[in-house]
């Protein structure tokens, strides 16, 4: 398992503003409960509904559930990045009837799209939850990490559409301020990757347990869900944690709201999991150098630079 290390720490790929299937309707924090009735109340309804909070707070995967809770199926629940969308997947004839349409980052879409999207919201809007077909029409569920009032002012985001997209808008909460469901929320991720590594489910300390549940979490759910993996792909609490425990105080110590570097806690995740399994091969070789980059399946001039940049080059034989 150990040889593997490296392959399975790597976070490449992870890291993303939002994720589905989060275990969002389970929440304890008065916060979170508020938007949970307010789901619950949509599922009736194809109203459209806007989705206010800052990145990783897991707008994606409450747009998924409204759809859900709608009587949706998941084929039809289609995501679309605002930045890069075109007129023509507006269209809807492009669009399946009775799916759900997520717009991301809606304050990016440029004019024509917003002249588009109102259009076709004001064309269902006037034969209300069907199409006179009997099928149900699209709905569509907006995602932004900023308010949209300062866009509407300066006028590079249409006031007809914002109203139109608002009338229900749902404002989800930082993980800062819904720290009641950290605990639940660390049991999810620490469950998902022990299942995707084959590793037991990791038991951890008290003392790491409070430091979760004090941190601010600047990054949101991307963050948290990087230390849970982090913690399984290392196998050991103590060491993945002697890379983690800097970066989660220094991001305390930023401040909340400012989001902090993914990749470097990976880092420093790795480097400290890397200095601890090769002190542990060394000592099981007796310090052989060669023994040791034989097992590590590095070669030995690269054993020599990893010792050399831990403070450990005068140590061993060859």
């Amino acid at each position: 398992m150990e040889q593997n290390y490296q392959q399975e720490f790597s976070l490449a790929g992870l890291i993303e503003d939002d994720f589905v299937d989060l275990p969002l309707l389970e929440a304890a924090s008065p916060s979170m409960r508020a938007v949970v009735a307010v789901i619950g109340e949509l599922s009736n309804s194809r109203v459209p509904v806007l989705l206010i909070g800052e990145h990783g707070t897991g707008k994606h995967s409450i747009a998924r559930i409204i759809h859900m809770n709608s009587g949706g199926e998941p084929e039809n629940f289609q995501v679309e990045n605002c930045r890069t969308l075109s007129p023509e997947a507006l269209d809807p004839r492009a669009l399946a009837a009775g799916s759900c349409l997520y717009l991301s980052e809606i304050g990016d879409l440029s004019a024509e799209c917003q002249k588009k999207l109102l259009e076709m919201l004001a064309k269902q809007g006037s034969n209300g939850n069907g199409n006179g077909n009997g099928r149900r029409e699209l709905r569509v569920v907006c995602g932004s990490s900023r308010d949209l009032d300062a866009d509407v002012r300066s006028g590079s985001f249409r006031e007809d559409l914002y109203y139109r997209l608002s009338s229900v808008c749902l404002r989800i909460p930082p993980l800062r301020q819904r720290k009641e469901d950290v605990a639940h929320l660390l049991d999810f991720f620490l469950q998902r990757y022990s299942e995707a590594y084959h590793r037991p489910v990791p038991v951890l300390s008290a003392a790491t347990q409070k430091l979760f549940v004090g941190h601010s979490w600047p990054g949101n759910l991307p963050e948290l869900e990087a230390a849970a993996r982090a913690i399984v792909a290392v196998g050991d609490e103590s060491v993945a944690m002697g890379g983690l425990r800097s970066m989660l105080t220094r991001g305390d110590q930023r401040g909340n709201g400012e989001r902090t570097s993914l990749k470097e806690a990976s880092r420093a995740a790795s480097r400290e999991a890397e200095r601890e399994l090769i002190l542990k091969v060394l000592t099981r070789t007796r310090w052989n150098r060669r023994r040791a980059a034989q097992e590590l399946q590095i070669s030995y001039k690269a054993l020599l630079y990893k010792l050399k940049q831990i403070g450990y080059t005068e140590y061993g034989a060859s």
